[in-house]
């Protein structure tokens, strides 16, 4: 019997409605159709995007009643955040230094204004 793939924390915040649905239960738990109501989407397709969060651990489903209440495993984020924590120095660093050379182009370009001034150009 082939083994089904268990999806990850990546897969599910690649998806923006799912990220979306983060959002809200991360404030507050929330059952299925309140989420759909915020969302403006039917109860079955929030449904199939809770189902995925579910099995990737990101969010618990509780059943209170006839309601199932959705709520964020917030140490199930820590993956991706570590993953990212990884590359922020990087990009820190590469936006530093396209911010420094724009502003080295600008006062290129404000230089050769002025000497175009100078020369009565």
């Amino acid at each position: 019997m082939p083994e089904i793939a268990r999806r990850d924390v990546f897969q599910a915040l690649a998806d923006p409605t799912r990220r979306k649905i983060i959002e809200l239960v991360a404030k507050d738990p929330l059952n299925l159709n309140s989420i759909a109501s915020q969302l403006k989407m039917t109860q079955p397709a929030i449904s199939q995007q809770v189902k995925i969060l579910n099995e990737c651990g990101i969010v618990d489903l509780e059943t209170i009643g006839r309601e199932r209440l959705c709520k964020v495993r917030a140490e199930a984020l820590v993956p991706a955040f570590l993953w990212l924590e990884k590359y922020q120095k990087q990009w820190t660093e590469r936006i530093d230094s396209f911010e420094q050379y724009i502003k080295s182009l600008d006062k290129k370009n404000k230089s050769k204004k002025v000497k175009h001034k100078k020369n009565g150009k």
